[in-house]
């Protein structure tokens, strides 16, 4: 699924859109793609001669990268945070990285998804942890 495809899905648009490619693998879970840009206004101020994409725009990269799971959830609804479990930071991501997510889906339950992601830069894994997304309308 290319940026145009996601845009179908995801009702973000730039500069919050935080997927380039999403692919969904054989065994059922997704494969994500981001790189952040070179000056990303969420780095700026974090930190000063040293940027580092902050952690809760990590979790928002994982969690768009869910996306592909259960692409009938975004039928008249929107997606949103219900909870974050074990979420680890593991290593620093920073302005022109390439972010790879892997995404799968552990549990439904009615209009709740639960995911299990992590991110990592080339090879590293930099973040790890559940999501818990529900679909609620709009």
């Amino acid at each position: 699924m290319t940026r145009e495809e996601i845009k179908t899905l995801l009702p973000h648009r730039e500069p919050m859109l935080l997927a380039d490619e999403i692919v969904l693998q054989e065994d059922g879970s997704v494969k994500g793609f981001y790189r952040i840009p070179e000056k990303p206004f969420y780095c700026e101020g974090h930190f000063p001669g040293n940027p580092i994409v902050p952690g809760v725009i990590l979790c928002e990269i994982m969690a768009q990268s869910c996306c592909l799971l259960f692409p009938e959830a975004f039928k008249d609804n929107l997606l949103v945070y219900r909870g974050l479990d074990g979420v680890k930071f593991r290593g620093e991501v920073h302005p022109g990285d390439l972010c790879e997510t892997r995404a799968t889906l552990l549990e439904r339950k009615g209009s709740l998804y639960l995911c299990e992601v992590s991110l990592q830069v080339d090879g590293k894994k930099c973040c790890q942890g559940k999501i818990t997304l529900a679909a609620v309308p709009h």
